[in-house]
């Protein structure tokens, strides 16, 4: 049976403008228990910052997190995106291919409305695999 990208994906992102600084991506992160947060400019997806950007890209290099602005930090276009009609092997084939675990979620005109990852797929495409028991299982504080 095909699945869609809309019955998985979760649609309550996290967005914040390039201007935005690490520090408030980092605390919106935390506050939502959240692994990343798509960095938009006019309704436009712009980039997509994840924590290991912040620690890869910010902290190892010694960047100030309260003046860096994320636009500078982020994965940025091409971003690898699916739409809501896109079928769940579509996603996991983007994922293979381009060796990411999490794809925004855009419509017809590119603006953002979810996000989908690994987990999410595991969860619905493979119910009893280590991976969907991890990802259903209570956030580690």
């Amino acid at each position: 049976m095909t699945r869609y990208i809309r019955e998985v994906m979760s649609p309550s992102t996290a967005s914040i403008e390039p201007m935005t600084t690490v520090a408030r991506a980092a605390r919106i992160m935390r506050d939502r228990d959240i692994g990343d947060v798509l960095v938009t400019y006019d309704r436009d997806l712009f980039g997509v910052l994840t924590d290991r950007d912040i620690a890869v890209r910010a902290v190892a290099e010694a960047r100030d997190p309260r003046v860096t602005p994320v636009g500078s930090l982020c994965t940025r276009p091409p971003v690898v995106t699916v739409a809501p009609d896109d079928s769940t092997d579509h996603a996991v084939e983007l994922m293979r291919q381009h060796a990411v675990r999490r794809l925004p979620v855009v419509d017809r005109d590119g603006c953002p409305v979810g996000m989908v990852s690994l987990g999410d797929l595991a969860t619905t495409e493979d119910p009893h695999s280590a991976l969907a028991d991890i990802s259903r299982a209570a956030p580690n504080h």
